[in-house]
């Protein structure tokens, strides 16, 4: 059923990693203090690696078997770690710079096939008419039914200029039809801004990207020259997984005084002790002028309201925690999705690499998000009817084998069954808006004067109610388990980890495993 739900997000390349988490990539950090190698067990390994070379039913590839076992170890570990094997590992160079070869189309799975959210905006699907609610049924010769949304995702992509047909059922108009669509290098927007009401203004960010805070600053600063007397902002970060760990940072000291702790990380290794301020050798990528310099100072000071959802994740948390955390902002919506841990990417050679979980992460306070999340300041629904699905979402603490969170409490059999039943109530509910016209059932646009929490925020800032949700309550967890993670960031030094001689540590964060996530060809 989960297919049916549209869950915003743009594919960059990274996507198809299919995990969320602070990551860098740099050279392989050497550990002088490494336990000697469990010989038993390697000889084990090469026994049991013979055997399946000599006496399996048919002759098997040596390279993928011992690629395979490589990734079923790194795999057993937590839901972030990952074996980048040479696809993978371009892709998730290419995710976090927010271009890729594709045609340029937001989608989600729905009934077995493949519905377009919405194009992008000049991009080759957007030119070839492709509409929201379009159904892909083949990819050139390819059905789509019975495929994964991966699975499409790669059958779509291609090299630059390439051609691919898909076939399309438009169902307002009863038709099927092929529409042939040349490959080209697509540049996600990851800013958008808007001026919603005199006064007030509205930015959106998707992703933490490359680009993303040269274009919060253009945007933001022409926002202020359109009207220099701002009155009140909304940063939505709503449905954002994650992504650049020091646009993350930048973003947040944007908001805040300078040099204010942003997050803090805490590991076994010397390079995951590091705290992150808002000052520019935390969050400036190359040498060069700040470029948060030339945002309006106006800025740090105007009112600010944050909002957040179950899909806000890593390095979203992490600017709505930091703002929560400095009382900069109110942070307004639904819990995040908890993902409060650090993922180093570390290249194995010129085109595989491992991500391995390094560390966790911690707000300015000390405190671990770790399968909780961000707690917001007032929760608020996602429609004025309520939020009717939200039973359905997946967060970190849903994710097998993820890691324990501070004072994490053990699974209530009484909650589950209760939790259960709110699932098939919400099923039922999703099973009946599908069969309502495609017309009826999308849902209002972030940004629009429909978009429910959007106007609950701007009723904060002009001190009018606020419609507070009567359902969502916080995910407790266990006082009797506490402890002390939450004061972790009390012990880390204050000083940064020193960086590996000639070697630039990129902080990233990829993306959140969901179910049948909407992505971006």
């Amino acid at each position: 059923m989960s297919q049916k739900l549209k869950i915003a997000g743009w594919l960059c390349a990274g996507a198809l990693a299919g995990a969320l988490g602070t990551a860098s990539l740099q050279s392989a950090a050497r550990n002088s203090n490494l336990a000697p190698l469990p010989l038993h067990e390697l000889e084990q390994f090469a026994a049991v690696f013979g055997m399946i070379k000599s006496d399996y039913v048919e002759p098997v590839d040596e390279k993928k078997l011992i690629t395979d076992a490589i990734a079923g170890m790194v795999s057993s570990l937590d839901p972030h770690s990952q074996y980048l094997d040479k696809k993978t590992y371009q892709e998730f160079r290419e995710g976090s710079s927010g271009r890729f070869v594709g045609l340029g189309i937001e989608i989600t799975q729905e009934d077995g096939l493949i519905r377009i959210v919405s194009p992008i905006e000049d991009s080759p699907a957007y030119r070839a008419g492709l509409l929201p609610g379009d159904l892909i049924t083949k990819i050139d010769d390819t059905a789509v039914r019975g495929l994964s949304l991966s699975d499409a995702v790669k059958r779509m992509r291609g090299e630059p200029n390439t051609k691919v047909t898909l076939t399309i059922f438009r169902k307002d108009e009863n038709r099927t039809f092929p529409v042939t669509i040349t490959r080209a290098e697509i540049r996600t927007q990851s800013v958008k801004t808007k001026m919603v009401e005199p006064g007030y203004a509205w930015v959106r960010l998707s992703q933490f990207q490359e680009r993303t805070v040269e274009d919060f600053v253009r945007k933001v600063s022409d926002l202020y020259e359109k009207d220099p007397h701002i009155k009140g902002l909304v940063l939505d970060l709503r449905n954002d997984p994650g992504g650049l760990l020091d646009a993350a940072v930048a973003i947040s000291a944007a908001f805040l005084p300078k040099d204010v702790t942003v997050v803090t990380t805490n590991g076994q290794i010397a390079e995951s002790k590091a705290t992150f301020r808002a000052s520019p050798s935390d969050y400036m990528r190359r040498p060069g002028p700040d470029p948060l310099a030339r945002l309006p100072a106006a800025l740090k000071k105007v009112p600010l309201v944050v909002l957040v959802n179950e899909g806000s994740a890593s390095a979203s948390e992490i600017v709505a925690g930091a703002l929560q955390d400095h009382k900069r902002a109110t942070i307004m919506g639904s819990q995040t999705f908890g993902k409060g841990s650090v993922q180093t990417v570390r290249p194995l050679g010129p085109d595989t690499g491992l991500k391995i979980t390094t560390a966790r992460y911690y707000t300015p306070k000390g405190t671990s998000i770790q399968a909780r999340g961000i707690v917001p300041d007032i929760m608020v629904d996602d429609t004025a009817e309520g939020s009717p699905y939200a039973s359905l979402h997946v967060r970190e603490a849903d994710l097998e084998k993820h890691l324990s969170g501070a004072g994490e409490a053990k699974k209530d059999p009484a909650l589950e069954k209760e939790l259960e039943k709110e699932r098939e109530e919400a099923i039922k509910r999703l099973e009946a808006e599908s069969k309502k016209p495609a017309s009826q059932r999308r849902p209002p646009d972030y940004g629009s004067e429909k978009d429910f929490p959007l106007q609950q925020a701007l009723a904060k800032l002009k001190g009018k109610p606020v419609k507070v949700s009567k359902t969502l309550t916080e995910r407790k967890v266990a006082a009797d388990r506490q402890d002390g993670a939450d004061k972790v960031a009390e012990r880390i030094s204050s000083k940064p980890a020193p960086k590996s001689a000639g070697d630039k540590t990129e902080q990233r964060q990829d993306k959140t495993p969901q179910k049948d996530k909407s992505q971006d060809k």
